[in-house]
């Protein structure tokens, strides 16, 4: 993957966020949009390699429209500021966890699980957790999950601004209804989705040796994706 020059694109758009910019560059993106897939077809090649119910996955299952949905947003600019992929065995609109590839300059990541689930699987999810917190605490407390990822809600991941590491994007600010409020780990309780990232260098795809960093990185957050996804199951 050519990240210098999907790079340098995104830092084009960001600055100059407008229809009239765009045409201009347009032949520019359309190579970056094929750079950019083709990379992605390399990534899931590569997560194939451990977990086959993505193998039968393309770029085009995984990535996303570039142009914004403005309708209900204060914020007109009419293009993304980043490019990303949602890995997903089920589709890029599946609730079910999969792996995130996110390319903004300054803001890159790899993210691993379930984002903005509804309530109703939320509630499942945190009663799955109780009934099995030693199977859990064995997937997010071991110590290559906690290095690569930290604990819940210790990050930051906005628009503008990514840690160098997060579980978890959002936490309630009170205990979930009909749960109890002395539950020794109510940390996991709270948070209001199941996923976690590690911030990568802009040149992280460049080259051979990402390989090994992917699969570690996406390695070490797949057990905690498939203690969630199990619950997300029983819903799609």
């Amino acid at each position: 993957m050519n990240t210098k020059k999907i790079i340098h694109f995104l830092k084009g758009i960001a600055a100059n966020n407008n229809k009239q910019w765009f045409q201009e560059h347009k032949a520019e993106y359309d190579e970056v949009k094929a750079d950019f897939e083709k990379g992605v077809d390399q990534i899931i090649s590569c997560l194939a390699t451990f977990d086959e119910e993505v193998s039968h996955l393309t770029a085009k299952d995984c990535t996303y429209r570039f142009y914004r949905d403005v309708r209900f947003s204060p914020d007109k600019s009419p293009y993304k500021r980043h490019l990303g992929a949602y890995i997903c065995a089920r589709g890029r609109k599946a609730l079910r966890g999969g792996y995130y590839i996110h390319l903004q300059p300054g803001n890159c990541l790899v993210a691993v699980g379930c984002y903005w689930l509804p309530t109703n699987i939320l509630t499942s999810c945190r009663n799955e957790i109780m009934a099995n917190i030693d199977e859990w605490r064995k997937d997010v407390e071991n110590e290559d999950f906690l290095n690569l990822f930290g604990r819940p809600n210790e990050g930051e991941w906005t628009d503008d601004k990514v840690s160098k590491k997060g579980f978890g994007l959002a936490a309630l600010k009170t205990v979930p209804k009909g749960f109890p409020k002395d539950y020794e780990h109510l940390q996991y309780l709270r948070m209001k989705d199941y996923c976690c990232w590690v911030k990568v260098a802009d040149d992280f795809f460049e080259g051979d040796g990402w390989v090994e960093q992917l699969e570690r990185i996406c390695k070490t957050g797949k057990p905690m994706m498939d203690f969630i996804n199990n619950v997300v199951d029983d819903y799609e």
